[in-house]
């Protein structure tokens, strides 16, 4: 079968030191990029960590520290890999809460742009975890018939997953789909538009689903004590969670999409302002001259305290002996 494309979908998959988002580092990248004629390009590269990888991820991946010591950090192949997947749509198996946050790190750390903005996500273990419950090594077997060889090297997971992709589209091309809330639809069609909303049900705004979109569209958070609330209530409510979250370890891109709301936040505040406090010009009941609401009510010409400004007080008289001979004997002095 032969995916119906409108621009490049870039299959990636991701080796790392670990799968701490903030901490952990690539250690290789595959990317398998489909264009809509069919035909297909292949990159792949190995990165120096810069941070030793701990023994028991190497069995996993099967690459060492001894393995990558000639190898480019990833600052020296961050802009070539950004040029590769420019104008892609990105794929991967469970793409969405490893491989793009990963990615997204990197990029960030390495001062490279790249926007994720209006790309399309489609994430083939979600496809397969919402129609049969299984993992990439049982997917290929289920799917595909085969076993993966040389499991956990990028390149054969991602062919896998590509070809994984390719079955599920022919296996599910007319099933109908019920959600939990008793929706039926047939999802998985051969669009990477319609992939995309499928694999996307949980609509997380940063990929690492500290904030996510709630059903009205508005971001939330999905962890810790202000679990469920409005990303921009809490901002009101207690403003210093922003630099909390800012000077936390949490991913750059969930810090980056958070400024994001802060600085929309504040925009709307400066609004506020601006309409609060600008002149306006009012007439009152009684036909007085119009007024500055702005003024503070003290400096308004009809202000009235309640009470008459006392006169001036006489000029006081010179003190004399008398006086004082008189003070002497009422306070017996």
């Amino acid at each position: 079968m032969k995916l119906n494309l409108k621009r490049p979908l870039a299959f990636f998959d991701l080796e790392a030191t670990g799968i701490n988002l903030g901490a952990d580092r690539i250690v290789e990248i595959a990317i398998l990029k489909v264009l809509p004629d069919g035909s297909q390009e292949m990159k792949v590269s190995r990165i120096n960590p810069e941070i030793p990888i701990p023994y028991e991820i190497s069995l996993i991946h099967g690459i060492f520290d001894e393995d990558l010591k000639d190898a480019p950090t990833f600052k020296d192949v961050a802009q070539e890999f950004a040029d590769f997947l420019n104008d892609c749509d990105l794929a991967g198996y469970n793409s969405n809460k490893f491989d793009i946050p990963m990615l997204m790190e990197e990029f960030l750390r390495a001062g490279v742009e790249f926007e994720l903005e209006n790309r399309h996500f489609v994430d083939v273990q979600n496809i397969f975890h919402q129609m049969e419950q299984r993992t990439l090594k049982a997917a290929y077997k289920f799917y595909c018939g085969k076993n993966i060889e040389n499991a956990h090297s990028a390149e054969a997971d991602i062919r896998a997953t590509y070809e994984v992709l390719l079955a599920q589209l022919d296996k599910y091309k007319d099933t109908e789909w019920e959600d939990k809330k008793g929706n039926k639809s047939v999802p998985v069609k051969n669009d990477v538009e319609a992939l995309h909303s499928f694999t996307n049900l949980s609509r997380p705004v940063d990929f690492a689903g500290r904030i996510v979109f709630n059903e009205h569209g508005i971001e939330v958070f999905n962890f810790g004590k202000h679990k469920g609330k409005c990303v921009e209530e809490v901002f009101t409510a207690e403003p210093s969670y922003y630099a909390w979250m800012q000077q936390g370890e949490f991913p750059l891109y969930t810090k980056k999409c958070l400024e994001k709301i802060w600085v929309r936040w504040n925009g709307k505040k400066v609004l506020v302002k601006q309409e609060t406090t600008k002149t306006v010009s009012v007439e009152n009941a009684e036909g007085r001259p119009k007024q500055d609401a702005t003024k503070p009510y003290y400096q308004k010409k009809d202000f009235n305290p309640g009470f008459k400004k006392p006169e001036k007080a006489d000029k006081a008289e010179p003190i004399t002996s008398d006086m004082l001979d008189q003070l002497k004997l009422k306070f017996g002095k």
